[in-house]
């Protein structure tokens, strides 16, 4: 008998990523937060004098500040019973052959190596709180591009001008004052990757950094650095899995993305983070004269989410487009959106967002467009449209807009709705089936938005847009 044909919209597939591990052999600090376990963390990092004093100064910050209380409930957080480091029985490796058995066949089911092998510069692989493995392709780093993980480059071990570079550029754009999670990103990161692509060059193919989160109860707080100096290109790609635990976890990374006079990058991100996972992401980036910031963004898991890119478009004539599509189901409270600070004059942005939103799941889109007073000529545009798929579910706009400068062009577009009895009733009348109409009104939905996610690159990932039904969303 054929198996039926399922025409109905269901929860996002996950069951490729709640595979895991036992953590048996792992070395893990003990849950909580305190200047001990800072201490040892830095320790474990062999970081430089600079690092450990400024991991010390960001856990006085965290101390001292208060948790967000404007967004979706986090009470469920609770850092006492959260572990901060996690270190996997390894170290990394450039040769895939020399990762332990159990790591390597964890990322050989999410597809990492066949992916790196097909169409990928350079890989990073990151599993609980350490780099197990980095990989870049010898024509690559033969235009002089430097992708290495974080923490070697900082000890100065790809040379003193890399780590200078770092310590110049190491959570300037994100600051630990700017909010609790910030904070303690300061003082426990552990982890990510430095990119630096020299003046004029283009790296053809992209660069994918992969975080997996296996230890239940644990925080996984990896920084991501890239420079993209003058007339140079990029892609960056990265994906992000955990299996589900009835405990909670944390994610609180930080990104700090900086572009150069007339230089591009694109950040591609899905993230399909366990339903017990608390998303508290930091990503910022800033734009020099005539550069181009791309973000294209999908948002599939966790239990909360607060994941807001920012832009600072400080050049002349920078622009910046935002692309993001959210799926909240049964359990999941996601509070997304993009921020975009327009500085330069003549300076462009676009941001156009698709959620969709089915049992009971919450999404939330917020947007802050700000055009400065000396940003005359700016033009900034915001389209975000809201689908949900039964009666429970709910979906919010929150938009802010601080225009400073009558020299300006501004529009911004919000809809939220569910799907139109109308344009079900049209489709039944031209043959097609209640639930084929349904599922293709969703797939329209979601395609202008989903065909920029980068599927063609990160093979591991092509299940997360397939809403199984009739028909993909891509």
């Amino acid at each position: 008998m054929a198996e039926k044909e399922k025409t109905y919209v269901e929860d996002v597939d996950r069951s490729l990523y709640d595979f895991r591990n036992e953590d048996k052999d792992n070395y893990r600090l003990q849950a909580g937060l305190d200047p001990a376990i800072v201490e040892k963390i830095s320790e474990e990092k062999k970081d430089p004098e600079w690092m450990r004093q400024f991991r010390m100064e960001s856990l006085e910050i965290y101390n001292r500040m208060g948790v967000p209380d404007w967004g979706p409930s986090i009470d469920g957080l609770d850092m006492d019973h959260i572990v901060t480091y996690v270190r996997p029985n390894t170290r990394m490796s450039a040769k895939w052959s020399e990762v332990p058995e159990e790591i390597k066949d964890t990322f050989e089911k999410l597809g990492i190596p066949q992916a790196e092998r097909e169409s990928l510069a350079g890989v990073g692989a990151q599993y609980d709180s350490e780099l197990v493995y980095h990989n870049v392709r010898e024509e690559v780093a033969a235009q002089g591009v430097i992708y290495t993980d974080l923490e070697s480059a900082i000890r100065g071990e790809h040379g003193d001008r890399y780590a200078q570079m770092i310590r110049d550029h190491f959570m300037h754009l994100v600051t630990p004052r700017d909010h609790k999670f910030a904070a303690l990103h300061g003082a426990v990161w552990s982890g990510g990757s430095f990119v630096y692509v020299p003046p004029g060059v283009s790296v053809e193919i992209p660069l994918q950094s992969y975080f997996r989160l296996n230890a239940p109860g644990a925080g996984q707080f990896e920084h991501t650095l890239i420079l993209v100096d003058e007339g140079a290109s990029l892609h960056f790609i990265e994906g992000c899995s955990a299996p589900k635990y009835n405990v909670a976890n944390l994610h609180a990374g930080c990104v700090e993305l900086f572009v150069g006079k007339n230089a591009k990058l694109r950040y591609s991100t899905i993230e399909n983070w366990s339903k017990n996972m608390y998303n508290l992401n930091t990503k910022r980036a800033t734009v020099a004269e005539g550069g181009t910031m791309e973000w294209v963004s999908g948002s599939f898991g966790s239990h909360v989410s607060y994941l807001y890119p920012m832009t600072i478009l400080r050049g002349e004539n920078s622009h910046m487009e935002f692309t993001g599509i959210t799926f909240a189901g049964r359990g999941q409270n996601l509070d997304t959106g993009a921020k975009v600070v327009h500085a330069g004059k003549n300076t462009t942005s676009y941001i156009n967002t698709k959620s969709i939103s089915k049992d009971g799941g919450i999404s939330t889109f917020r947007s802050s467009v700000v055009i400065g007073e000396q940003a005359k000529h700016s033009k900034a545009a915001v389209s975000c449209q809201s689908l949900m798929l039964d009666e429970v579910s709910r979906s919010d706009t929150i938009p802010a807009m601080d225009i400073r400068t009558p020299y300006a062009d501004v529009g911004h577009e919000a809809k939220i709705g569910r799907i139109s009895d109308d344009a079900v009733f049209y489709l039944m009348s031209r043959g097609i089936s209640e639930e084929d109409a349904r599922a293709m009104i969703v797939s329209g939905f979601a395609d202008n938005v989903s065909k920029e996610l980068p599927l063609e690159y990160a093979v591991e990932m092509n299940n997360l847009i397939q809403l199984e039904m009739k028909g993909s969303i891509g």
